[in-house]
């Protein structure tokens, strides 16, 4: 768009300026000495030249300073009697006459020049001793056909010249605005209809040219995102279909044992003591993994909306995090488990809620067991390069592909490598992602197939 107003200015400018160029040529002169005077400098010198003029003996003359003007200037002169016979000349020029009919000086005073001249010639009247008198000064400047008069009095001969290139310079600006006005209501009308294509998914993309190049070039990149946008939503729509029909059955699952062991405990003269703490212990794990669900599901929904309450506190990162590997090390699900941990430093001072950053991590950790073998290793490290607080949580199990690694952090993903029932939410991941950037950090993950993943966290520290 920028290339077409230029474009335009620049024609609009040199229409301008080729106006201005014809004006300023029709109306000055260029004298002998090379300076510029305006087109009605003959008439003006011709009018103050009568006080040159004088009645001598023998009749009309010119003073002596009247002959050096017209010397430095250039200019020839002639004196008339009432009949047109000449009395008097200086620097006539060759093609005036010695005698001149009225017809003659009635041309000289419409033409402005003699016959088969190029000079300018100016006649002008004076009475002197009573006597009525007419001089001719000849011009070596060329008020031609197409230079206009300012006296106000009359256009010359070219009057007819003027005009029509005047018309011509108005017709071509006129020309090319409406040129530039139908190119850009055509351009619009393109864009206006591109626009609507990309609304109803039936854009191809365009190769622009010119001016316009820059915007299909956006449009293009515009319906790229539009799609793949939509891409993304119907791959999102169709693992929260996928993920609400897991839940409905992961949540249904645990339900089944819990009423059929609760119907059990009713009929206690059926069961003993041992049996009811079997039955009890099968709905307390079953309870525990619903609680879970939900829990999860409840923090999805703040994390999305802003809505988690955070109550940071600085505390000693290193600390907290061996305390978190302690504690899932102790828990009886997980104690034949390895987590090795690695510190650069005793202690690292860090501003976090504990709460959330449990969560986050035992997701991390979690993770790598769930999808991992039974003789999988997990490792965090802790280290302040560049001053950040980096955190690293890897393990060296199956690894994931490419396309996993993509998918890993969105909601509603559950991989696909773990040898236990699946049962996991989908969502602990996307929990531990929200939480690292809600702490102003960012997370990243690296794996490949058969050398496991590795789970990079990084936090400015202030």
């Amino acid at each position: 768009m920028f290339h077409m107003y230029l474009i335009f200015f620049l024609s609009l400018l040199g229409t301008l300026l080729a106006a201005a160029a014809l004006i300023c040529w029709l109306i000055t002169l260029r004298k002998p000495d090379g300076t510029f005077v305006r087109s009605d400098w003959p008439v003006k010198f011709s009018d103050s030249f009568q006080e040159q003029i004088i009645f001598k003996e023998d009749g009309p003359g010119v003073k002596q300073n009247g002959l050096e003007l017209l010397r430095e200037n250039e200019i020839g002169i002639q004196i008339l009697d009432s009949t047109g016979f000449e009395l008097f000349h200086y620097q006539k020029p060759s093609q005036a006459e010695q005698s001149y009919s009225a017809a003659s000086l009635l041309s000289i005073s419409k033409t402005g020049r003699l016959k088969s001249s190029s000079l300018t010639a100016v006649i002008k009247t004076l009475s002197l001793k009573d006597r009525e008198y007419s001089y001719i000064l000849f011009f070596p400047v060329k008020v031609s056909k197409v230079t206009m008069y300012l006296n106000g009095e009359h256009f010359t001969a070219g009057k007819a010249v003027i005009l029509p290139v005047t018309a011509i310079l108005f017709l071509v600006l006129s020309i090319s605005g409406m040129l530039y006005g139908f190119r850009t209501a055509e351009a619009v009308k393109q864009l206006t209809d591109s626009i609507r294509e990309i609304a109803a998914r039936s854009y191809l993309p365009v190769q622009g040219k010119g001016t316009f190049f820059e915007i299909y070039d956006s449009l293009n990149q515009m319906d790229q995102e539009i799609r793949e946008s939509d891409r993304l939503q119907a791959e999102t729509d169709r693992m929260r279909e996928e993920w609400i029909a897991n839940i409905t059955h992961d949540l249904k699952t645990p339900l089944s044992p819990i009423k059929g062991y609760a119907e059990l405990l009713l009929d206690s003269g059926s069961i003993n003591q041992e049996q009811c703490r079997q039955y009890a212990d099968i709905i307390l794990k079953n309870s525990a993994y619903m609680e879970t669900l939900i829990n999860d599901l409840k923090l999805t929904y703040q994390l999305t909306n802003n809505m988690v309450p955070m109550d940071p506190r600085e505390e000693n990162i290193v600390r907290f995090l061996k305390e978190l590997v302690i504690d899932l090390l102790n828990s009886p699900e997980y104690e034949q488990r390895t987590i090795r941990f690695e510190a650069a430093a005793e202690t690292i001072p860090y501003s976090f809620d504990r709460t959330l950053f449990t969560r986050a991590f035992q997701n991390l950790i979690l993770n790598a067991f769930a999808h991992g073998t039974s003789d999988t290793e997990a490792a965090i490290s802790v280290s302040v390069p560049d001053s950040t607080l980096q955190i690293t949580v890897s393990d060296n199990g199956k690894g994931m592909t490419a396309a996993e690694t993509k998918q890993i952090f969105r909601r509603y993903y559950r991989g696909t490598s773990t040898e236990q029932k699946r049962e996991g939410t989908g969502l602990g991941l996307a929990i531990a992602k929200d939480i690292v950037e809600l702490h102003g950090g960012r997370i990243s993950v690296s794996s490949s197939p058969g050398t496991g993943t590795v789970f990079t966290i990084a936090f400015p520290l202030h």
